[in-house]
This record gives C-alpha cells, sequence and structure tokens, in this order.
C-alpha cells in the first residue's frame, strides 16, 4: 500500500476526485487504483478565497508500488497497523481506580489480554451520571460524587470528546480504532482535530464497559478508593467504600487512572508519603464568541459550509512578563458548562455535541503557572491554589453555584459588567454579570488582559467586546505529578502501584491519556508472564 501525502481537494470533493487526483500525482491510469481511503484530513484556510482539505491519503495499485514509490515524491510504503495484545499468564486480578480514558482502556487491554480485571468508579454509569449531571445544571444542587468530573468516562465524557494530540505514540491508532468499533463517528479516524461529541461519547464509553464485562472484567460503581495495604512495600489489597461499607479487594497490582479532580485521593496519597511533586498548570476563565463571527473569521464566504462545520482555533502568546496564555480544549458550537466537584467551589468547562451547531463557541483562555510561584514545598501547594480561585469564584457568583461573567470590553477596561451584549452566556443554571478579576491574582489578571489584546489581532472578534468571560476555568491539567519509575511505570515508593495518566501528571487529553493506560496494561501482562 502506498500513502500519497499534500493532495488538495476541493470542499464538494467525492471518492472520483480522489481517484483522479491520485492518478495525476502517481501519473497512472484511474483503473490502476485498486482502492484508495483518506488516511489524515485538515483544513487548509490559508487562503481564505480558496480554503480547501490537505490530505493524505493510502491507495492499494494493481500495478508495481515499488517503481511508483521510486519515480514519485511525496509517497511512502505504508503496512495496516496492527496491535497485538499480549496474552496475561498467572496472578491476581488487577485494580483499576477510575474510568476516564486512562483507566478504561488500561482495563480495556487486560480485559483482551485475558487478566480479568476490577474496574471500579467513585460516581456512577453514564446514564445515571448524565441525569445527576442535568440535574446540577438545571437546579444548582451538586453530587459531588457523580458530576461533570466524577463518573463512567471522566472528565472528557462532558467536554466534547475531542481526541487532539500531540503524541506519536503508534498506540494512538490503537485507542482510535477501539473508539469507532464501540460507536464512534469513523471520520476520528481521519480528521486532524477529531471529536466524538458529548453525546456520542456517552454510548461509547458504555460499548467499551460493557466489552470489559464481556471478556471477563468486573466494573463497579459508586466505588472509591480510599486506602490500600502493602507488605515488604508491595501491594496486596485496594480497601474500598462502597455504600458506606469498607471492603478489601486482594490484588498485587493497581492502576492509579483517579484524574485530575480527585482531590481527596491526592491527599490520601500524601499522607502515605507516596512520592508526588507539584507541577506547573494553568489557570484562567472560558470565552465565549458567537459562533458565526468565529466561523467568519476563519472561513470568509466558506463559513456554514457543511463539510467544514464550525470553526475550529488554536493561539498562543507570550508575553512580556514571562507568562505564557494559550487557547486550550476549544468548543466550536458548544456551550460553556459548570463542572464543578466540590461543596463551595466553582469550575468552569466547556463542551459541544458532534453536531457542533449551538449559537456560541468557546474555549479556555489560560494563563501558565508553575510551583515556584507558590511558597512552601509542599507537594499539594498547586492543588491549594485551584481551591482558592474555586472557593472566590463560587462567593463571587453568590454561593449557589451561580457563575460569575463579565463582557471583554468590562474586563479590559477594570470594571463590573452591567449589561451584556450581542453573546448570552450558555452556562447553568445561572449566570451573574461582575468583574471577574476579584477572583485572580494581580499577574493572572493582567496576562489575560495582554492575551485577549494580543490574541485579537491574530484572529478577528476574539477582542469583541461583546464576548463574554465565565469563570473559573482551573482544571485543564493536574498540578501534581504522582512519582513512578520510567521503566516498569510503578510508583518509586510502593511496587505494583501504577500511577495513570492525566490526573498523575503524565498526560494531556483524551488519547494521551487512553495510551498511558495502554502503556500501564502493558506492563501489567509483563509482569503477569515473568
Amino acid at each position: 500500500m502506498i500513502r500519497i501525502n499534500n493532495i488538495r481537494l476541493p470542499l464538494d470533493y467525492t471518492d472520483s476526485t480522489i481517484r483522479r487526483k491520485i492518478s495525476k500525482q502517481l501519473r497512472i491510469d484511474e483503473n490502476a487504483i485498486k482502492s484508495c481511503n483518506i488516511f489524515r484530513r485538515s483544513v487548509d484556510a490559508r487562503k481564505k478565497d480558496n480554503i480547501c482539505f490537505l490530505t493524505s491519503v493510502d491507495a492499494e495499485l494493481n500495478i508495481n508500488e515499488d517503481k511508483i514509490l521510486k519515480k514519485c515524491n511525496g509517497t511512502q510504503a505504508v503496512a495496516p497497523y496492527h496491535y497485538n495484545v499480549p496474552k496475561w499468564k498467572c496472578g491476581a486480578k488487577p485494580v483499576i481506580v477510575g474510568s476516564g480514558p486512562a483507566g478504561l482502556f488500561s482495563a480495556l487491554i487486560l480485559a483482551q489480554s485475558g487478566a480479568k480485571p476490577i474496574l471500579i468508579e467513585r460516581g456512577k454509569d453514564v446514564d445515571r451520571r448524565t441525569n445527576d449531571v442535568n440535574a446540577f445544571w438545571a437546579t444548582g444542587r451538586l453530587n459531588t460524587k457523580s458530576n461533570v468530573q466524577f463518573g463512567e468516562g471522566g472528565a472528557g465524557t462532558f467536554s466534547d470528546g475531542k481526541l487532539n494530540s500531540g503524541t506519536k505514540d503508534a498506540r494512538q491508532r490503537k485507542v482510535l480504532e477501539e473508539f469507532v468499533s464501540h460507536g464512534a463517528p469513523e471520520e476520528i479516524l481521519y480528521n486532524a482535530k477529531p471529536h466524538i461529541g458529548t453525546d456520542k461519547l456517552k454510548i461509547t464509553v458504555k460499548n467499551i464497559r460493557e466489552d470489559i464485562i464481556r471478556l471477563g472484567g468486573t466494573v463497579m460503581f459508586e466505588t472509591q478508593l480510599i486506602d490500600f495495604k502493602t507488605k515488604d512495600e508491595n501491594i496486596i489489597s485496594a480497601v474500598v467504600s462502597k455504600e458506606g461499607k469498607t471492603e478489601f479487594i486482594d490484588t498485587d497490582s493497581i492502576i492509579l487512572a483517579i484524574g485530575h479532580s480527585a482531590r481527596d485521593t491526592f491527599e490520601m496519597l500524601y499522607d502515605k508519603k507516596i512520592p508526588i511533586e507539584a507541577k506547573s498548570f494553568s489557570v484562567g476563565t472560558r470565552i465565549e464568541h458567537l459562533r458565526e463571527q468565529i466561523d467568519r473569521s476563519q472561513y470568509g464566504k466558506f463559513a456554514g459550509n457543511k463539510r467544514l462545520g464550525a470553526a475550529n482555533y488554536k493561539m498562543n502568546v507570550h508575553l512580556e512578563n514571562g507568562r505564557g496564555v494559550y487557547t486550550f480544549c476549544m468548543c466550536p458550537g458548544g456551550k460553556v458548562v459548570n463542572a464543578s466537584s466540590e461543596d463551595g467551589r466553582l469550575v468552569t468547562n466547556g463542551m459541544s455535541e458532534f453536531a457542533r451547531d449551538e449559537v456560541n463557541s468557546n474555549s479556555a483562555l489560560l494563563v501558565g503557572v508553575s510551583p515556584n510561584d507558590f511558597a512552601g514545598e509542599h507537594p499539594l501547594k498547586c492543588m491549594h491554589f485551584q481551591r482558592e480561585l474555586e472557593e472566590k469564584a463560587f462567593i463571587l457568583g453568590g454561593e449557589n453555584y451561580t457563575a460569575p461573567v463579565q463582557r471583554v470590553a468590562d474586563f479590559l477596561e477594570g470594571h463590573k459588567s452591567k449589561h451584556l451584549g450581542e453573546v448570552i452566556p450558555s452556562i447553568g443554571p445561572n449566570y451573574l454579570l461582575t468583574d471577574i478579576s476579584a477572583i485572580f491574582p494581580d499577574y493572572i489578571t493582567m496576562s489575560l488582559k495582554q492575551g485577549i489584546i494580543n490574541m485579537g489581532k491574530k484572529l478577528k472578534e476574539f477582542d469583541n467586546g461583546d464576548a463574554v468571560l465565565t469563570a473559573v476555568e482551573s482544571r485543564s491539567s493536574s498540578p501534581i505529578r504522582i512519582l513512578r519509575n520510567n521503566e516498569t511505570l510503578e510508583s518509586v515508593g510502593v511496587k505494583g502501584l501504577y500511577p495513570c495518566g492525566e490526573g498523575a501528571g503524565y498526560a494531556g487529553g483524551i488519547i494521551s491519556a487512553a495510551v498511558d493506560g495502554i502503556k500501564c496494561a502493558e506492563k501489567l501482562i509483563e509482569k503477569s508472564q515473568l
């Protein structure tokens, strides 16, 4: 099979268009093309009067492919991807803590290997969890065990299912193929910026769970890890709380895929003297524009084209004060959502469904911070700072999970908003016009202001005065790293304990977390074969 790179396709391309392009680029007859499929597709919007797709296409030919490879630039020989699941030999059933992407994929690989893993999740299954989340958004009554952060699928379930990743690890293909085989749209296999959509992701994670069970695994909801027992610095059991009762699960392996919001678990690990370090992370706000404005800014006259869909953007600027400001988790045609998980603390996130057809588009607008910004040596000091911001946001909103919001123009001018413009906040259950700078230290407020101004020079309408800021965005990544051995992936403090994924500080999104989950599963399988 040959991969042909840099094929430009019009927005209205068909299979015939692709074949014509291949035959022209390879200088062969169309009849010589046995089959062809798009491997990667991205939008090329550099020329607003001629927006097109830039693609790589895999083709199987009826003629000698070696000759074509020698004479045609921009081609390479490729083989179909295949992931071989290693076989589990013997050992106690491994326990996986957390059903986000890291936990879900470590459990899936272990189940496929024959290990019969036990997956525990403090939250509820995705259907009951969705009911709790919708009730919170409607009434402001928070369930601290079942919310946007906790429950089947992890925080990613309610954040669009964006699959952008900087990882080059080949295992990401396994992740994408498993998503598709369990119900995700097939286009995630080739789109450069793939997304599943919250609506479709709920179905997908449920199907993965059912597959884990079919393969002999066990899935336990409303079950929280509260401790673990060791002997000679080796794991011998997991201690869990279920229905108010304490249970012991005998095991010699625990994968800690706890997510970035499991703060009580962070504290438990600290109390048990598991080596943890504070790490850099980011905080800020959500910025929300009219979708049509962003679409026009990115696509010009092609805005609204169904093939293009709602427009995406990704920006970063480096300020004179040394801070980095960047956009993250951009949700085209999506909503800002209340992602609170703790009593008396308010946090926001963004979400899109597969259609991405809501009135507004939003993204996180974040300022990078590091452990050096905070006094002391406590490994949880960055987590404490997150909580401080979330408590201020909760109080500023009226202490009832009403989100504080502000027009961009008012934020830049430094005064409280008294009215809205053309952008209506999408967050629920309620929002309150205020001055969100009261939440942040001055260096973050000033960095956000400079970031908006500088990004407005890069993307028209980004600094539109009627755009809305909703605070606070504080859970973009984990504030800690649970130290682990680079070779075995075990905690440097306890053998058989595997810190994993985003919450442990080793990933930054759904794909990289899932890949890390697969890596940890592989290490457990290797151990079973010794």
